[in-house]
């Protein structure tokens, strides 16, 4: 989560500045993607979205046997059913932000601008640990004779990185 919040930060910042006050705008970021919704239903802190536009900003589908995407499905507790799910007139909504909270997916909302950032699940940011193993590359030395990182498998090794900007 700490590598999208200067991410987070500056959408937050460019949204207070693009939306004029009254407006009542939702705009889902999701796997870094962010969507425009066409109308939400926010009760209190929560996150209420059509189907339609559940799909349209997530890829999730609702589905009898939980909430789907792709092979990934996350099934819905039966007792908590109606904090998931809810019908109003012929309308139904969704609780992305209990969704949420479900799959252990950190979030955040801007309710002024409308903005809902959701950062990735936990099996997400943990992902990177099922390899530890660096990618190997080639650099010079101050010899300027070129030394790849698969020279030193099996040995500790110190890389030390600068950039200007």
């Amino acid at each position: 989560m700490r590598k999208h919040f200067p991410l987070l930060m500056i959408i937050l910042t460019c949204g207070s500045f693009g939306f004029a006050s009254g407006q009542t705008r939702r705009t889902i970021i999701y796997d870094g993607i962010a969507t425009e919704i066409s109308e939400s239903n926010g009760v209190e802190n929560d996150l209420w979205i059509t189907p339609a536009d559940l799909n349209k900003a997530t890829r999730f589908a609702i589905k009898p046997q939980g909430v789907c995407r792709d092979e990934l499905c996350f099934p819905l507790p039966k007792n908590r059913k109606a904090e998931f799910i809810s019908r109003r007139g012929q309308t139904t909504w969704f609780n992305l932000s209990e969704f949420a909270r479900l799959i252990k997916q950190p979030f955040v909302s801007d309710q002024k601008n409308g903005i809902w950032y959701f950062g990735p699940r936990a099996a997400e940011q943990n992902s990177y640990l099922t390899s530890l193993e660096a990618p190997n590359f080639s650099l010079p030395g101050l010899n300027g004779k070129l030394h790849s990182l698969s020279e030193f498998r099996g040995k500790k090794v110190l890389l030390v990185t600068w950039a200007s900007w």
